[in-house]
């Protein structure tokens, strides 16, 4: 099987080097001249490119979501699309340049982002979506051709992977082949916790959960975060249920909703939107980054994200996803760009490339 880093294509076509300066030089001249003309925006950016460039760039970013189109022919007039803020691509190394209070930030929690901006966003471009589609089109022929038995057996290495990477994220410290020793044979790593050895079992069980109740999250309820997030907790002192209290990020000064009812009434706005969508992968990647962003547990939050993500892909019958080859950092490093910036660009890359990744290694 062909192994096409449809990413890295996606990267050449849309944000190549070169281009940059000029995307952001019409960007800003369309954002200060709303309701302008191509000839316009080109006479307004002077000698930063052809005419033929600029309306090159210019569809390239009507395809990535950031300005729109209306009118025809000599009618045709640009905007900033309202997707704008939610999908311009943030550069992580750049932002993180500086230290946590010298960024400017969205402090407060923007529920407008859930009932507005994003139900009227389509988060991954044309050429976004049809390298998904194909990478999941390869997924279900390569499924027709597994048997039971060996589905079962390649289910098991991803849950094995996943387990793994979803509690290294949170700070667990067993290595890859201990997971796969405590999950296969229930033999404990010596020098760990007890609480680490149930973290990674917790995983194994609830993921267990989705895959015999295909159908638990369709549509998608605050009860099935709650149940998803009870299976991840248990026997870890962690509170169980929506919490009341408030609680702090590291590494951020965003601060969450810290009244249950804001929370619940988040959830409840969440559980709309995903279940508005049609899109498989949006509905995915809304609940990776929602969860997080509401913190709606007093701790579990992400992993709880990540296990109801993958019962939605596996619902549809659509690969699941084990993070295994994303770094801890950059994932972290993503989703406080998301909280800092509402901004999906960073967390969307490691998205698609862990959904490359997974179709490129199992099943």
């Amino acid at each position: 099987m062909s192994r096409i880093c449809y990413f890295c294509e996606l990267q050449i076509v849309l944000m190549a080097p070169k281009n940059n300066n000029l995307e952001r030089i019409i960007i800003d001249f369309v954002k200060s001249h709303p309701q302008t003309s191509s000839k316009e925006i080109h006479e307004g950016v002077g000698n930063a490119g052809s005419y033929a460039t600029i309306k090159r760039v210019i569809q390239s970013l009507v395809q990535a979501n950031l300005i729109y189109v209306q009118g025809k022919g000599k009618g045709t007039k640009y905007f900033i699309s309202p997707s704008y803020e939610v999908l311009i691509p943030i550069n992580p190394e750049d932002y993180f340049q500086k230290e946590i209070d010298e960024r400017e930030i969205k402090s407060g929690f923007n529920h407008e982002l859930i009932t507005s901006q994003l139900k009227a966003t389509s988060l991954f471009t044309e050429y976004e979506h049809q390298n998904l589609a194909q990478l999941q089109t390869t997924f279900k022929n390569n499924l027709a051709n597994l048997s039971p038995q060996e589905f079962k057996k390649e289910f098991e290495r991803l849950a094995i992977d996943l387990s793994w990477k979803s509690s290294q994220i949170e700070g667990n410290t067993y290595s890859l082949l201990e997971t796969e020793r405590l999950l296969k044979d229930q033999e404990t790593a010596s020098g760990k916790t007890k609480d680490e050895a149930t973290m990674l079992l917790n995983h194994k069980a609830a993921l267990d959960f989705i895959s015999d109740h295909s159908s638990y999250v369709q549509p998608l309820t605050i009860s099935a975060f709650e149940d998803i997030h009870s299976l991840l907790i248990k026997d870890l002192n962690v509170t169980r249920n929506i919490r009341h209290r408030r609680v702090g990020i590291s590494g951020t000064n965003y601060k969450p909703l810290d009244n249950e009812h804001q929370i619940r009434e988040a959830l409840m706005d969440t559980c709309k939107l995903v279940n508005s969508k049609s899109d498989i992968f949006e509905k995915a990647l809304l609940v990776l980054v929602l969860i997080s962003y509401i913190q709606p547990f007093a701790d579990g939050n992400k992993r709880t994200a990540r296990i109801i993500s993958n019962a939605i892909l596996m619902n549809h019958q659509y690969c699941p996803i084990s993070f295994r080859t994303v770094d801890s950092i950059d994932y972290k490093k993503a989703m406080l760009i998301f909280y800092e910036q509402n901004n999906i660009s960073a967390f969307k890359k490691i998205f698609i490339e862990q959904f490359e990744f997974a179709v490129n290694t199992y099943f």
